[in-house]
């Protein structure tokens, strides 16, 4: 089973003559090991891709489906609570809480998941071990570079048994040296059976992963790879 499958996913704002077509009947499925990139102009509907995909927002139309579940047939509460179990976020900005340490940020959505304490801590130290920077662990986001926040970001998104990896722009405000490792990490993840999305304008990022999707106006325009249509999703309806 695919771990992320859009159907006809269409997301409007606003109502009218102002209305803006943000994502116009996308179809997209991510397998179990897949590392799928999306590429396309400022504007194009990529970020958009993918806060529905993270169930960070709602679609007007079409669904989207996490490990086989609606996200649209979740209220509120349950949603929030799929995204903590199954997806991990990586933002561009890193969204770190600064009045945390590296361990209590990785650990924050485990122990609001109901996780104890102490199994949390060792979840989180084993997290930021993967990611390379194990003995920054009580270091708060001021008294780390750029790159290191951002390898927290990426340990807090991997933390328990994340089976969907979305990275926005991850790369973005890292050098190159920084942003290979980032993407290397994210890479590994992949491989290990994690499905992974990634928005970027960056070709040489976009190579390492397997499939890479292009959008314009809202709209899937071409893809290397697997297709992306709905030919593709049959297994799924099965």
């Amino acid at each position: 089973m695919n771990v992320l499958v859009m159907r006809e996913v269409s997301r409007d704002h606003g109502t009218g003559p102002n209305v803006v077509h943000a994502l116009r009947g996308v179809s997209l499925h991510v397998a179990p090991g897949e590392f799928v990139a999306v590429m396309g102009p400022s504007g194009s509907g990529k970020s958009t891709l993918l806060t529905l995909a993270g169930g960070l927002d709602t679609p007007t139309a079409g669904q989207v489906l996490v490990e086989g579940t609606d996200l649209g047939s979740l209220g509120t509460a349950a949603r929030a609570a799929l995204r903590r179990r199954s997806i991990g976020y990586v933002f561009q900005d890193y969204n770190l809480i600064p009045t945390l340490t590296a361990a209590e940020n990785v650990m924050l959505p485990r122990e609001l998941d109901g996780v104890r304490t102490r199994r949390a801590r060792r979840e989180a130290l084993d997290a930021l071990a993967e990611v390379g920077i194990g003995e920054l662990a009580d270091r708060f986001p001021e008294e780390m570079s750029g790159g290191q926040q951002q390898r927290v970001a990426i340990a807090r998104a991997l933390v328990g048994e994340r089976r969907l990896v979305l990275a926005d722009e991850p790369t973005g405000a890292l050098d190159s040296r920084s942003g290979e490792e980032i993407m290397r990490l994210l890479r590994a993840r992949c491989d290990a059976g994690a499905a992974c999305l990634m928005v970027t304008h960056e070709s040489r990022h976009a190579a390492w992963a397997d499939r890479v999707v292009f959008l314009r106006d809202g709209v899937i325009v071409d893809s290397t790879g697997a297709p992306t249509g709905p030919e593709s999703l049959l297994e799924d309806v099965r």
